[in-house]
């Protein structure tokens, strides 16, 4: 087994108890995404390079929902974190017992789902790059959290795993990121085969938004403002103000599909990815403390 740490404890809040904790979810959620990262994207990075990029987002996503479903990391159930050379993969920084409590059937059978496709993820692109597969990063999905919400205000915590509506707001930042990471990369893979691969990947990622922002969209107007509020943030904080849109009603209709004036999905370069998931760090921070592993980092 690869050497996986679940270190930390603090109090769980309920997000649903309070609607500071709602706007946590929004505000301190998309802070996490942003930061003045400005590593620009480059036309000379190779496959691998994308490849090895993806890889270590599915890494973050794979161990944020089979956490959320089964209280354990991807290596304590046999998927494998170390470089395709044998080198150690990091640590994940989580509280203590970070299984949802979920109470409704339904979601925690979907989120079931989202974990294996996730994990599944990781493995194919594992496969894909063989040898040259980088190990997974160290990852916090603890203090990154507490740090943002004091950023922005709003507490000095939050805990994507305290309940269903916070998982759900969790998801939500994960996904629409994702989505756009894999649409904006698409343009620099050159190889046909992995482009196809690539493609079907972001299908499976954009099936997850949807998913997710449908069910915050049931969840009610609290949900929703939350929602507003990490879009808004997400698309100041990667420097374009104009990418991104909550759930929500516009002129009757729903807002549930994160698309532009086109109904096209939105993409970001890596660079603008980077400022999501290191939260301000120049060369990490948030999700990955020491940065990603790789060339693009």
């Amino acid at each position: 087994m690869e050497s996986t740490a679940i270190t930390g404890n603090r109090p769980a809040e309920g997000l649903l108890g309070r609607r500071a904790a709602m706007v946590l979810g929004g505000a301190a959620l998309a802070g996490l995404a942003f930061g003045s990262r400005a590593n620009a994207q480059s036309a000379t990075v190779t496959d691998t390079d994308i490849l090895n990029f993806a890889l270590n987002l599915e890494y973050l996503e794979a161990q944020f929902y089979t956490l959320a479903t089964t209280g354990m990391t991807i290596d304590q159930i046999g998927i494998g974190i170390t470089s395709g050379s044998g080198a150690a993969g990091g640590t994940v920084t989580v509280k203590s017992n970070p299984l949802v409590p979920f109470t409704t059937t339904l979601l925690q059978q979907f989120a079931a789902e989202q974990a294996l496709e996730e994990q599944n993820h990781v493995k194919f692109l594992r496969t894909a790059l063989g040898s040259n597969a980088v190990a997974m990063p160290n990852i916090d999905l603890m203090n990154s959290f507490n740090a943002l919400a004091q950023a922005a205000g709003l507490g000095s915590s939050f805990d994507p795993f305290a309940s269903e509506t916070n998982f759900l707001l969790g998801a939500f930042i994960f996904e629409d990121v994702g989505v756009t990471a894999y649409s904006g990369a698409a343009g620099l893979i050159s190889s046909s085969a992995y482009l196809d691969k690539a493609a079907g990947i972001l299908a499976v990622e954009a099936y997850h938004a949807g998913s997710i922002r449908l069910r915050i969209f049931q969840a009610g107007q609290a949900a929703m403002d939350a929602s507003a509020k990490i879009a808004a943030a997400r698309a100041s904080l990667d420097g374009t103000g104009n990418d991104d849109i909550g759930v929500g009603l516009s002129g009757g209709a729903a807002t549930i599909v994160d698309a532009d004036d086109n109904a096209i999905a939105y993409s970001r370069t890596t660079s603008q990815v980077l400022k999501i998931v290191y939260g301000g760090g120049a060369s990490g921070g948030a999700f990955f403390p020491n940065g990603l592993n790789g060339n693009i980092k």
